[in-house]
């Protein structure tokens, strides 16, 4: 797979930002492991989000310390060079070659982690690590203090203190710095570009795999490392099913097509919905229903701004969504009371949006002090209304199986936000003209 760029003084940085953050003590942030996918059949490697966030290394079986205080230190812990496996796996960069390309005050072989880990313990307030994250890490770090509890006879102290090291992260990585604002415009425009291509070469007769792969080779022919999660192609009925990924059924005219994609480029992820006709015009049912929901979404983005609450774009497509459940006869009773007893929810199950970044569900908490957080510049979100129409009898015929969403990526700006998904068409006028185009050119 393709190597992230890498800037070092840019993780250099967010180091930094920890260790003033962590006060005194060590840090600890392994990477993910390798996983076996079959006999000796690995799963493509990963690595951790938070890992990454702090080094810009992608190899496995490493890991980053951190000696916060007067003395300050970053440490990385990595594989050594081994010219045999290089051979079958490819080059490593080695202790000595990362501690110059990727900044740090030191690296030395991963097996010696343990060994130094017990050492750099001794006399430190607290120890900071991804608590419960991994049964053999949590283990680990147990390992490191009782050892050091052992020298207490000695006059050594253990980290009377124990913190989560996540807890910091997350409201590091909740506000994007410029540099990952640029990974994820670059993994937007890539992801649009996508979707154009599937509403282009969707077709009656073809099968959901097809549009899929579609999706997969426009990621990675501009470089995108891996799909940022598996791609949801669902026609017809199968829209309705939210996490959808059998991408197996034939496409059939007169139905909708939902797909949900986004890649994964240099570690950060896109993630854009678009749903549109598989015959290439919308019938009048779709195209309410659909109108619908583009409508909640827009309410929803202007209500993306600085100082608004993380909810207010949630509360704001839930009105325009509401109300037209009851435009289309699928509710009764007034608006508020459609709201206060969520009857909406049979036609709208999950919320509006999450935080996007070096994951699809990225870090950071939506509530502080029982309160939803404010939004402000750097945080970055997708918005995403949907109405799910399963065929009932008491819903009007017209409507049966009909499931729209339609979602952005969207990053909070100084004054409002930016659309960074734009490209991807959600007009339907402009949907129905980019199809109508391919169909004519091929």
């Amino acid at each position: 797979m393709n190597k992230p760029r890498v800037d070092a003084a840019v993780y250099a940085a967010r180091r930094a930002r920890l260790l003033r953050a962590m006060g005194e003590g060590i840090a600890v942030v392994p990477t993910s492991p390798e996983r076996i996918r079959n006999r000796d059949s690995h799963y493509p490697y990963r690595h951790d989000s938070y890992f990454y966030y702090l080094t810009g290394f992608t190899e496995p079986e490493s890991a980053l310390v951190l000696v916060a205080g007067a003395a300050s230190r970053a440490i990385l812990f990595c594989r050594e060079r081994n010219p045999e496996r290089e051979i079958w796996d490819g080059v490593r960069h080695g202790p000595e070659r990362a501690r110059e390309q990727f900044g740090f005050d030191e690296a030395h072989p991963i097996d010696k982690l343990d060994e130094q880990l017990a050492a750099l313990l001794e006399n430190q307030p607290a120890l900071f690590a991804p608590l419960g994250q991994d049964p053999d890490w949590d283990a680990r770090a147990m390992r490191w203090l009782n050892a050091v509890r052992a020298k207490s006879r000695a006059g050594i102290e253990a980290p009377e203190r124990i913190h989560d090291v996540r807890t910091l992260l997350d409201e590091m990585r909740l506000v994007k710095d410029a540099h990952e604002l640029d990974c994820m415009r670059r993994a937007a425009v890539i992801s649009a570009d996508a979707h154009r291509r599937a509403m282009q070469a969707t077709r009656p007769g073809r099968f959901e795999y097809e549009i899929e792969a579609e999706l997969l080779y426009a990621f990675r022919r501009q470089g995108a490392q891996f799909p940022a999660y598996w791609p949801i192609v669902a026609g017809g009925k199968s829209a309705c099913t939210l996490h959808y990924v059998s991408n197996d059924a034939r496409l059939e005219k007169g139905m909708l097509l939902l797909i949900d994609a986004g890649c994964e480029l240099d570690g950060y992820a896109a993630d854009i919905t678009r749903t549109f006709p598989i015959g290439g015009r919308f019938s009048r049912a779709q195209r309410d229903v659909y109108e619908i929901v583009l409508a909640a979404q827009r309410a929803a983005i202007e209500r993306v701004a600085p100082g608004n609450g993380w909810n207010d774009p949630h509360d704001a497509a839930v009105r325009v969504l509401a109300q037209g459940m009851i435009d289309l006869k699928l509710l009764a009773g007034s608006l508020d009371e459609v709201l206060e007893k969520e009857t909406y929810k049979r036609f709208y199950m999950h919320r509006t949006g999450h935080w996007l970044g070096l994951d699809v569900h990225d870090a950071g908490e939506y509530k502080r002090s029982g309160l939803w957080r404010s939004l402000q510049p750097g945080m970055t979100l997708t918005v995403e209304p949907g109405l799910y129409i399963r065929a009932a009898d008491d819903v009007p015929a017209p409507l049966h199986d009909i499931g729209v969403r339609i979602e952005d990526d969207v990053v909070v700006a100084a004054q409002g936000c930016e659309v960074l998904t734009a490209q991807a068409p959600k007009a339907v006028d402009e949907i129905e003209a980019l199809m109508r185009d391919a169909r004519e050119a091929g």
